[in-house]
């Protein structure tokens, strides 16, 4: 084992927990100030839940010894054999650790996939929920790419999350907000109620991605090196596409549409942030922009009530990025070519991770959502979800002026 390696996975996981409180953060000044803590409380939630989970058996499903392709075995269940040995995924590092910072990608998902159903879920629901998702939905898609799974043996590439992450809580975002219908306005328009929460929560973010994409070299080298610089200057781009497609349609640049552009541009390049060139990161984050604002409004022409936005940026982002890693992977990188470099089965097996990934979580999530609401009830009374969430869930107020 390495220690400057294990010592650089230990901050990248810290920088990948900070990301959950930055979520909560972003999200929480999106919604009405009636459900700002309730929207924290989801994210907060998922960090003790889901890493609890995680533990006993979501971390065996997803790097055990591989099932027919499909899912881990339980050679790890309830940690068992992963304290003082090294990481069968990475035998650099402690297993404890390549276990640590799997887990904080798993918190930040569940926890991605609540943008959809913010304002109007019961706090109990949420809960069911997400422990059934992450073990039905995130754990195999884990396994499929990372663990070796079907995925991985058709040669699809996923540096740090375009599918397990982005695409994967797109997918369950727009099963939820299907299956919980549109929240009720009650003559209120849905205006951020904290945009400056939510412009630090997304530099926050940005931040923690570093240790998102760069952590998953799993070495502190080269490639680790290379992810970092992709990963800010396909943000740097994702913002400049944003604003000028925004600033086109509507006549201003707004703030959030920055911040938005930032984390369109992040996604798209996750899955191809260790396979990419720098000029290729650029293109990839500028155009991410463009299609993420393009998916914001297809919500209102399709009619479905994702309340922030996870399927316009994460789901369509990862997927744009997924696609563009398999045109710009290049083997100077990290021995992956894409089609641009003579090598077309790489876009061929992304696009069909791309399918599999919408197909398996988008048909999973509606059969979870069918048991909890069939269990428990999904949504609210509307008397709640006019009072906010913040009383009729918790009992408290996030504003008292």
């Amino acid at each position: 084992m390495n220690a400057s390696d294990t010592a650089f996975v230990i901050i990248c996981a810290c920088m990948v927990m900070l990301m959950t409180p930055a979520l909560a953060l972003f999200y929480g000044g999106l919604v009405r100030s009636r459900n700002v803590l309730s929207t924290h409380m989801h994210s907060y939630a998922s960090l003790g839940l889901i890493s609890v989970l995680w533990a006993f058996v979501g971390y065996t499903l997803a790097f055990g010894d591989d099932v027919g392709g499909v899912i881990g075995n339980f050679a790890y269940v309830f940690l068992r054999g992963v304290e003082g040995a090294a990481a069968p995924a990475a035998p650099q590092l402690p297993h404890t650790v390549f276990m640590a910072f799997q887990c904080m990608f798993a918190v930040l998902t569940v926890s991605l996939v609540s943008g959809a159903y913010a304002e109007r879920i019961r706090f109990s629901a949420m809960l069911l929920f997400s422990a059934l998702w992450l073990l039905f939905a995130y754990a195999p898609m884990a396994h499929w790419v990372w663990g070796g799974g079907w995925m991985s043996k058709i040669g699809a590439v996923d540096f740090a999350g375009g599918a397990v992450v982005h695409m994967a809580s797109g997918a369950g975002a727009l099963a939820c907000a299907q299956a919980l219908g549109p929240r009720i306005s009650s003559g209120q328009s849905f205006i951020p109620n904290n945009l400056p929460f939510t412009l630090l929560g997304g530099g926050l973010l940005w931040f923690g991605w570093f240790g998102f994409n760069a952590g998953s070299a799993l070495v502190a080298g080269t490639l680790a090196g290379h992810a970092l610089v992709t990963t800010h200057l396909a943000s740097a781009c994702g913002i400049l596409g944003w604003m000028l497609v925004e600033w086109k349609r509507t006549g201003k640049p707004t703030s959030l549409g920055v911040i938005s552009g930032a984390l369109s541009g992040l996604v798209a390049i996750t899955p191809g942030a260790g396979f990419v060139g720098l000029t290729s990161a650029m293109l990839i984050g500028f155009v991410g922009g463009i299609v993420c604002y393009g998916g914001v409004l297809l919500k209102n022409k399709l009619g479905y009530d994702d309340a922030l936005d996870v399927v316009g940026i994460h789901g369509l982002g990862g997927t744009w990025g997924a696609l563009a890693t398999g045109l710009f992977a290049v083997a100077s990188v990290n021995e992956v070519n894409g089609m641009f470099y003579g090598n077309s089965h790489q876009l061929w097996a992304q696009f069909v991770s791309v399918v599999g990934t919408w197909v398996y979580v988008y048909a999973v999530s509606r059969l979870l959502l069918w048991i909890v609401n069939s269990c428990i009830g999904l949504r609210v009374a509307p008397e709640a979800e006019y009072t906010g969430l913040d009383l009729s869930e918790h009992n408290e107020r996030g504003y008292t002026l």
